[in-house]
């Protein structure tokens, strides 16, 4: 059994996508090279993490609600983590709790950025007080890898799905005509969200050009706006792929020639399978570490709280044809 785990506080799958480089730089100094992975289930890292070499078994958590049922969580975290009897603990967000978890399960080492109250549960000195203004944890991992002397090679995720999923993906859809498009419709908060008349015209555009496939992915609650919207459009062939699981959708992203979509789970998946992802930044900090993320802005250029409204259709085509054509010319 591995004697260290990694513990994610975070709960989404962007969140889980951008920490699989320190990941697997922990599991590599770690004996036997792998590491046991601790996560929400909203990140669907067990599905998602099959394939991951460099983790053992991907154990769930909880750590939501109100104050008393995250006492109940707490001592329960405690209690898997005595369980598994591990040496070291290594914290990948500035939370407080998992390592309080760590500190009365009784693990040695306990390993964090050290932001806020958290600092009095690692067993390192934390990193630089400055970057606690930071939001974004490749802002500090990075700083705390150096100081633990963690060997980072990359921050791309590189998430690799099993295979018989990707076969069944190719398989499933192996029909379609190339390129095939994937959109993401929805987003984790509304701000995130384009609006529904900025999709009908995008994808009517996209359809008009009558090559290639588009796909409609975002979940169940996506599925009756991807129907009307194939419906309002006309031409090329469009599928809706809303009822695919988040490890089916994964497989389809890997096999897709590019992805159009929100600042959200499914941009994230794409980057991290290694398709070109075209990410509406409208309204949240523009993501730009990853060579996967083609950053696509409101039309003015601001990003501010109705930014989303403000990137038209004609914008993102814009920015997708390079992308089109270079396909096109490799046929």
């Amino acid at each position: 059994m591995a004697s260290t785990v990694v513990i994610q506080s975070k709960q989404g799958i962007g969140d889980l996508t951008w920490n699989l480089s320190y990941l697997r730089a922990i599991a590599a100094l770690s004996p036997g090279g792998k590491v046991i992975f601790l996560a929400l289930p909203s990140t669907h890292a067990r599905e998602l993490l099959q394939a991951e070499p460099s983790v053992e078994r991907t154990l769930y958590f909880e750590s939501r609600g109100p104050e008393l049922q995250r006492a109940v969580h707490l001592i329960r975290l405690i209690t898997m983590l005595r369980r598994l009897s591990c040496e070291t603990a290594w914290f990948l967000d500035r939370t407080v709790r998992p390592a309080v978890a760590a500190f009365l399960a009784g693990i040695p080492n306990r390993i964090g950025v050290g932001f806020g109250a958290q600092r009095w549960f690692i067993t390192n000195p934390g990193v630089d007080r400055s970057l606690e203004r930071e939001p974004y944890h490749f802002e500090w991992l990075p700083p705390l890898m150096a100081q633990m002397q963690v060997p980072l090679v990359s921050q791309e995720p590189n998430l690799q799905l099993p295979v018989g999923a990707v076969a069944a993906a190719r398989k499933k859809y192996g029909r379609h005509a190339r390129p095939w498009i994937v959109l993401g419709l929805g987003g984790s908060h509304p701000l995130k969200e384009w609006p529904l008349e900025h999709w009908t015209e995008f994808i009517a555009a996209l359809r008009r050009r009558g090559t290639g496939t588009v796909f409609l992915i975002g979940g169940p609650a996506q599925s009756a706006p991807a129907e009307k919207l194939i419906a309002a459009t006309a031409g090329a062939p469009a599928v809706n792929a809303c009822d695919s699981t988040v490890l089916d959708a994964a497989a389809l992203l890997k096999e897709a020639d590019c992805f159009v979509g929100p600042d959200s789970g499914p941009m994230n998946l794409a980057a991290a399978v290694g398709t070109p992802a075209f990410g509406m930044f409208g309204a949240t900090r523009v993501l730009d570490h990853s060579r996967f993320i083609h950053p696509v802005l409101p039309d003015d250029g601001r990003v501010t709280l109705d930014g989303m409204r403000r990137i038209s259709p004609a914008n993102v085509l814009a920015r997708l044809e390079p992308q089109l054509a270079a396909h096109k010319a490799r046929m």
